[in-house]
């Protein structure tokens, strides 16, 4: 396999972000996994090589009729629900580390996770599910690129149900990749501090009905999460090469502490991994609660328009 390699902290803020994507890295254990890298290991000869297989479709339906070979089946929206009135909150810890458990999640294993990759932003769930594997200490962890169209068309698929073992969570999290909304506040107008709106244009303009409240964080920039994808499968990442341009026009730079939030924090997670695992960049955080918490809280300025 060729993970994607992170760069290192210490490279000069004077490079361009051009320099610094091509810039030598060091070896990273988040990143992607081509169907081809999947197949042979879960193939392996040696079973304790294979690797965990999260298939993270939001329809049980959908693993049941096919899914990868070894894959388990943990629905992303398993891990989120209702708190104080507010929809679609990460789970406590103690709940949310018995499902992982349960799912076979170990410290010892590589984690693939894949998704459906065809239906406009399922690869969502894939970015939701290992940023909280990544927030439990999980540092073995590749999206398949591609997803799941770009797998069932080179390779066999199954009905069968794995045999999983249980996991072993390692003993340590890692809370500091996520900012809660008092921090968002108290961070997002200093100096080389970056807080992006991964949602559609529409959403962070405010001319839209789904949100309590319409609009934005006021002093957040835009940048939509599917500019990351390619367009032919929103499942696929564009090179980072490819991105630099415009990733520095937006002012996402490697120099930056990048907050990033969206509607529900899947789309911000996204962007999250992309950023981090992909690009590299040493200071990526994603705020959890996002838009559906911030647009509940009615003394929390919003702002409108471009």
């Amino acid at each position: 396999m060729h993970p994607h390699r992170s760069i290192p902290i210490c490279a000069p803020l004077a490079l361009s972000i051009s320099a610094l994507l091509l810039a030598a890295r060091a070896p990273a254990q988040i990143g992607l996994i081509s169907p081809q890298e999947v197949h042979t290991l879960i193939h392996h000869a040696d079973p304790g090589s294979r690797p965990l297989v999260l298939d993270t479709r939001g329809g049980y339906k959908d693993y049941i009729r096919a899914h990868l070979p070894t894959a388990h089946h943990i629905n992303f929206d398993t891990l989120r629900g209702t708190d104080r009135g507010v929809p679609v909150q990460y789970l406590p810890d103690d709940l949310t580390r018995h499902l992982l458990v349960r799912a076979g999640v170990d410290r010892n294993r590589t984690h693939v996770l894949y998704a459906e990759g065809g239906t406009g932003d399922e690869i969502l769930s894939a970015s939701m599910v290992a940023h909280v594997l990544e927030k439990f200490g999980v540092r073995d962890i590749r999206i398949l690129d591609g997803g799941w169209p770009d797998y069932r068309a080179r390779f066999a698929t199954t009905q069968d149900y794995p045999d999983t073992p249980r996991g072993r969570l390692p003993a340590r999290m890692n809370r500091g990749i996520a900012v809660s909304v008092h921090e968002v506040m108290s961070l997002k107008d200093r100096p080389g501090v970056v807080l992006v709106d991964a949602r559609p244009a529409l959403e962070f303009r405010g001319e839209d009905d789904l949100w309590p409240r319409q609009g934005h964080i006021p002093g957040a920039i835009h940048f939509h999460w599917a500019r990351v994808m390619t367009d032919a499968n929103t499942h696929k990442f564009r090179p980072p090469s490819e991105m630099a341009p415009e990733l520095e026009a937006a002012g996402l730079t490697p120099d930056k502490d990048i907050l990033v939030y969206c509607g529900t924090s899947r789309e911000g997670s996204l962007l999250r991994f992309y950023l981090k695992h992909l690009a590299g960049y040493p200071n990526v955080r994603l705020y959890e609660g996002s838009w559906k918490e911030y647009a509940a809280m009615k003394h929390l300025p919003v702002a409108t328009g471009p």
